[in-house]
């Protein structure tokens, strides 16, 4: 249990440093730690019956988010001639204090909800709650294209975390499927933002306000 709560604190700490960045490349690699992490949740949140069902999870979550997705992400901005610095609509000052105002508030509504006793582990819920409001963050107050990709699968991988508890012998297969369906999504989304580079010679979609018929 421990090394579980361990393993939140991490996570929690990973969410701070995506709002406090300031380079994509670096961006990407706490993008890599966090899918790491997440492959960590389902084996130390099993129990005896369920460990051997887990291990299929925990491994396709270690190949996706925590190798496949980051390296998808590296290959595209390796591909763009793009500014490598972080560009943000909310400072990084603020977008950290949102972050940490999104954990206290995690915290306050894990006592205020009325969750089965023995649910969700410790710190479980704070963190995964967190994680999806920094990936929220990171769509709406960065600039780029990419940094927005990486908010859409910070906020996938804190439904995941929400998920984790309910992953029995049933569920397992469910959670592959999306799974699945998450990695052909960026896939597709790393293909757009190479196309959108290569016509426009920008990913800032704050330009595509000043596109005219």
């Amino acid at each position: 249990m421990e090394l579980f709560q361990s393993v939140m604190v991490a996570l929690l700490c990973v969410n701070l440093a995506l709002l406090a960045v300031t380079r994509l490349r670096t961006l990407t690699r706490i993008t890599a730690i966090q899918g790491a992490l997440l492959a960590l949740v389902p084996l130390l949140s099993a129990t005896p019956g369920t460990a051997g069902h887990m291990l299929p999870l925990s491994l396709a979550v270690l190949a996706i988010k925590g190798i496949g997705f980051p390296w998808l992400l590296a290959r595209t901005l390796s591909r763009l001639e793009v500014n490598p610095v972080v560009e943000p609509y909310l400072g990084f000052n603020l977008s950290l204090l949102a972050g940490v105002s999104g954990l206290l508030f995690s915290l306050w509504l894990e006592t205020r909800l009325p969750f089965p006793p023995g649910l969700f582990p410790p710190l479980l819920f704070p963190a995964a709650l967190t994680t999806i409001f920094t990936g929220l963050t990171l769509v709406v107050a960065r600039q780029k294209a990419l940094t927005q990709v990486i908010g859409y699968l910070a906020a996938e991988n804190g439904i995941f975390l929400l998920g984790t508890p309910l992953s029995g012998q049933g569920s397992v297969w469910l959670e592959l499927s999306v799974l699945l369906d998450v990695f052909v999504a960026v896939f597709v989304m790393g293909i757009a933002i190479h196309h959108i580079s290569k016509t426009f010679d920008s990913i800032d979609v704050g330009r595509f306000c000043s596109l005219r018929d």
